[in-house]
C-alpha cells in the first residue's frame, strides 16, 4: 500500500541571516527535526534567497552529491578543481564532492537576489574523483510535461550523478493530469511544488508544500491551477 508523508510549506525550517533567507525541508545547520532527517537518500533540500553581491565563502564537502537549480537570478560558482562558471536560471549544476572539494558561491549581481534550490543526495559510492557538470535546459520540454534533468546514466537527459535518482521538473496547465511509473524497484519519489496547486493521489499541496510517496509503484498527479514543481525519484534506503 502506498505511504505518503506530507511536509506543508509552513513547516519547514526557516533561517534569516539578513543576506541569506532560508527554508530547509530537511534538518540543516541550526534547524534540527529528528523526523525530518532526510527522505531516503535525499539529504538537503534547500531553498535559498541571497541578497545581491553575497553568498557562500570557501568551504569544503566530501562523499555527497549537491545539485543545484538557480530559479531567478545568476550564481557564481569557483571550487578547487578549476571550475569557476555562473549558473543561470534553467542551468542545473552537479558537484560530485567525492573525496573533497572545496568550493564558494555568491551572487553574480548587485542590485538583484538570487533564488536557487541545492539538494544534497547521498552516493551509492564512496571517495570517487570530484567532478563538476553543469547544463542549460529547454524550459519549454517541461510545458505540460515532466523533463527529465538528472539521472544515473551519463548518456541519458539532463546531469548524471552517483545515485540511482531520476529528477524531474514539470510547468503543467491547469487540470493537466498524469501518471509518474517510479523508475526503480523500491525508490520513492518526493515531489516539491514550486507554485501552484496540485493533487498528488487526492492529497493537495500549494505552493511549497511538499509530500513523499513510497511503497508503491506509481501515482497520479493532477493541476488544480497553472503550477510548476520538482519531482526527486530516489533509492529509499540509505
Amino acid at each position: 500500500m502506498s505511504q505518503y508523508i506530507l511536509h506543508p510549506s509552513n513547516t519547514r525550517g526557516h533561517a534569516n541571516h539578513g543576506w541569506l533567507d532560508a527554508h530547509h525541508s530537511f534538518s540543516f545547520a541550526s534547524y534540527y527535526d529528528p523526523s525530518r532527517m532526510h527522505f531516503g537518500v535525499l539529504r538537503v533540500l534547500n531553498d535559498d534567497n541571497i541578497a545581491g553581491g553575497m553568498g557562500f565563502g570557501q568551504h569544503p564537502h566530501d562523499n555527497m552529491e549537491i545539485i543545484t537549480i538557480p530559479l531567478e537570478g545568476d550564481l557564481e560558482h569557483q571550487d578547487n578543481i578549476g571550475n569557476k562558471e555562473v549558473i543561470r536560471q534553467n542551468d542545473i549544476q552537479v558537484m560530485s564532492a567525492g573525496t573533497g572539494v572545496v568550493h564558494s558561491e555568491y551572487n553574480a549581481n548587485k542590485d538583484k537576489p538570487v533564488k536557487l534550490f541545492q539538494i544534497w543526495l547521498f552516493p551509492n559510492k564512496k571517495d570517487v574523483t570530484p567532478r563538476y557538470q553543469q547544463i542549460t535546459l529547454n524550459e519549454s520540454d517541461r510545458i505540460n510535461h515532466l523533463q527529465q534533468i538528472l539521472s544515473p546514466n551519463e548518456a541519458d537527459e539532463g546531469v548524471w550523478i552517483h545515485q540511482d535518482a531520476w529528477f524531474h521538473m514539470g510547468k503543467l496547465s491547469s487540470g493537466f493530469t498524469t501518471d509518474y511509473h517510479i523508475k526503480k524497484e523500491g525508490n520513492g519519489v518526493y515531489i516539491f511544488v514550486i507554485n501552484g496547486t496540485v493533487t498528488i493521489d487526492g492529497h493537495t499541496l500549494q505552493t511549497r508544500d511538499a509530500i513523499g510517496v513510497w511503497d508503491t509503484t506509481q501515482f497520479n498527479l493532477k493541476a488544480d491551477s497553472d503550477c510548476e514543481m520538482l519531482l526527486m525519484d530516489v533509492p529509499m534506503g540509505v
